[in-house]
């Protein structure tokens, strides 16, 4: 029977084989970007990749039509392992956060897994798990909550970024919605028949400014107008915005929504409007660390001489779906290098660069790290046990 060592090398020699293959998988995602939960070109695409290497392959899991799982079953009893897929992307600017990366990587891991084990033995089950909706729709949490995680004991994912690190932090995040309803006037004629929600709304925004100054250096509290009225000789009588407040801490979080109401109720009543907040009943949570599981995934890119960088001391952190998974089982989210320096997320800059040569370096970097840290949980219960200690403590 092969070694952990020899399937390892087994794995690296069947992604180096799969690379052309996976890059154009990334950059056909990077050129028809879709939005939370409408991936449907994104999952047929890589589903055919999946079936086509041999993993048997389930759609519309978890009663979400773009989510997925392919499987390479083990030969005996044995842990199932996940790892993670996102491919929707950004509006307006694309694949600005790389999801085209972690796609490829994801998948091409889980293929590689099924081409090199496929005539080896091996106990346990490999799953690949396609999880839409990670911008804004927490796909992760519609799947958790639809049992599509039951049996996972232990879940992989990357994330591409302007360093490779092995943890960073990510802030949980409630999403409000802020209504203000006032009295429509001729703006010019009779302004003071009206009251005006425009007004209101930017008073909000003011009051948020403000409230800034008080807030934890780690929380955040970000929105846009999305109706500012209709037109600039009528008062506007109805108006809306969106917020993300995000922290660390899930406590502190139901602080900053009661601070936020407060401003909102204080904006109204400045202005004599009334106001609706609806607060989206998903939170993503932060991220759960898992350093049992990220030293096997940090030994794994050594091995590939694939280095790790410094921690960047400027960037704060963002949030993301994946939190929810890491507070249900033992999760890892490292983030892959594709970019150089300084270039941020959620930029034009970096939507570029997750078509480079760079994204590709470390594409298939983190498939080969994903795929050899999912081997050594399935042959080495004792790592796994390490892990699931971490978790319960």
């Amino acid at each position: 029977m092969a070694t952990t060592d020899e399937l390892k090398t087994k794995v690296c020699r069947a992604l180096d084989a799969l690379a052309d293959e996976l890059e154009a998988i990334s950059h056909r995602l990077h050129a028809n970007p879709e939005l939370c939960y409408e991936e449907q070109k994104a999952a047929a695409w890589l589903t055919e990749f999946l079936e086509q290497k041999g993993l048997k392959v389930e759609r519309g899991v978890g009663g979400l039509p773009t989510a997925f799982r392919a499987t390479v079953p083990g030969s005996a009893p044995g842990p199932t392992i996940a790892i993670m897929a996102e491919y929707d992307a950004l509006p307006k600017i694309g694949h600005a956060c790389g999801h085209n990366v972690i796609a490829a990587s994801g998948c091409g891991a889980g293929a590689a897994l099924a081409v090199a084990l496929k005539t080896i033995p091996f106990p346990g089950t490999i799953q690949v798990i396609g999880t839409p909706a990670e911008e804004g729709g927490a796909g992760k949490v519609r799947l958790l909550e639809a049992g599509a995680f039951k049996g996972v004991e232990a879940a992989l994912m990357i994330h591409p970024r302007c360093g490779t690190q092995i943890w960073r932090p990510s802030l949980g995040i409630i999403k409000v919605k802020a209504e203000f309803h006032g009295k429509a006037a001729h703006a010019s004629s009779w302004p003071w028949r009206g009251a005006n929600a425009l007004n209101a709304v930017i008073q909000l925004f003011v009051g948020l400014d403000a409230m800034r100054q008080q807030l934890r250096p780690d929380a955040r509290v970000h929105g846009v107008i999305t109706h500012g009225g209709d037109k600039p000789n009528i008062i506007p009588e109805y108006t809306a915005a969106a917020f993300y407040l995000r922290s660390p801490n899930k406590e502190y979080l139901k602080e900053l929504l009661r601070r936020f109401e407060g401003c909102a109720q204080g904006a109204a009543t400045a202005t004599g409007c009334s106001v609706t907040v609806t607060v989206d009943p998903t939170m993503e949570e932060p991220l759960k660390p898992n350093f049992s599981l990220a030293a096997l995934f940090e030994k794994n890119l050594a091995r590939i001489d694939f280095p790790v960088d410094p921690e960047d001391t400027e960037a704060g952190y963002g949030s993301t779906d994946c939190g929810n998974v890491s507070q249900a089982i033992p999760t890892i989210h490292p983030y892959i290098r594709i970019a150089p320096n300084g270039v941020p997320g959620h930029s034009r800059e970096f939507a570029e660069w997750a078509k480079s040569p760079l994204a590709r370096t470390g594409m298939v970097a983190a498939a080969k790290a994903l795929a050899m840290t999912a081997l050594d949980l399935l042959a080495s219960p004792e790592e796994l046990r390490k892990a699931k200690e971490e978790f319960a403590r």
